[in-house]
């Protein structure tokens, strides 16, 4: 595989659809005119997201989409050879799940539908149950988004099937009970870096973190894209402000760097962690 430009987006989505999907293709383009081989845009990109965690407005939902709809295409088709990681939410028979899809020219590589429902994300969307890996040009990937990273369990089970690289998706806020005055003081800002760099630290892998900034509804959203190396070390980052955190990394070769001598999923110790580890 050799170098790959990974890049992770920090940037505003709203309801308009047309207006974040015209958004989305500037910054695949401008992506692509800088060399980035994978982009991770934020949860929620197309259609925004909920403007309320404790109790979304049931006539505000965002827009459902179908992942072989005109939206997804238009996306695939401006990838070209690059992959694009990107958040909606999806349309189902029995409603909508908060969405990701990994697309390049040649269409869908992967899917995931976010498993873990903080607050009252449940009255405004499905949950996924499963954490699934896929191949791309840039190596086997696996997306997690917003709550999931929170999970140990969940990135451990995209490392143990193959990722080497994690998506991480995020519409993530500042705190909704503690807010502080200054977004990079927030609990939550402090958490969501800390979550990034635990997720790729234990599993050895590298791990693209997108998020929203600016506001939806009652939500306060952190920024602070980056991209982290399997030894758990920040190499790019947005800060709290929207931009592209962008770095030219050697996937396989850092990976194998990280786990020349401590090897942390070939040494975990299964017989020793009880029933429901």
């Amino acid at each position: 595989m050799g170098l790959v430009t990974l890049g992770a987006v920090a940037a505003n989505f709203g309801r308009d659809l047309e207006r974040g999907l015209a958004k989305v293709l500037g910054i695949i383009d401008g992506a692509r005119r800088d060399g980035v081989d994978l982009l991770v845009l934020p949860d929620a990109c197309l259609g925004g997201y909920i403007g309320d965690l404790r109790a979304p407005d049931p006539q505000d939902p965002p827009p459902a989409l179908d992942p072989e709809g005109p939206e997804i295409a238009a996306v695939s088709a401006a990838a070209g050879p690059m992959t694009v990681c990107i958040g909606y939410a999806e349309e189902a028979p029995r409603g909508r799940y908060n969405a990701a899809i990994c697309v390049c020219g040649d269409g869908i590589l992967g899917t995931h539908r976010k498993v873990h429902q903080p607050a009252g994300e449940g009255l405004a969307y499905l949950a996924g149950d499963e954490f699934t890996t896929f191949d791309t040009p840039v190596g086997r990937v696996g997306m997690l988004i917003d709550y999931d990273k929170t999970f140990p369990e969940a990135a451990r089970t995209l490392a143990l099937g193959g990722a080497q690289v994690i998506a991480a998706l995020s519409a993530w806020p500042a705190s909704v009970t503690d807010r502080a005055s200054r977004l990079p003081a927030d609990r939550q800002s402090r958490l969501f870096d800390l979550y990034d760099c635990a997720r790729a630290a234990e599993n050895q892998v590298v791990l693209v973190s997108s998020n929203q900034t600016g506001v939806m509804g009652a939500l306060r959203f952190l920024g602070q894209a980056k991209v982290v190396g399997p030894g758990g070390d920040v190499l790019a980052s947005t800060g709290a402000k929207g931009g592209l955190a962008k770095v030219t990394i050697d996937v396989e070769a850092e990976i194998g760097r990280a786990r020349r001598v401590l090897d942390h999923l070939a040494e975990r110790r299964t017989d020793a962690y009880g029933a429901g580890a």
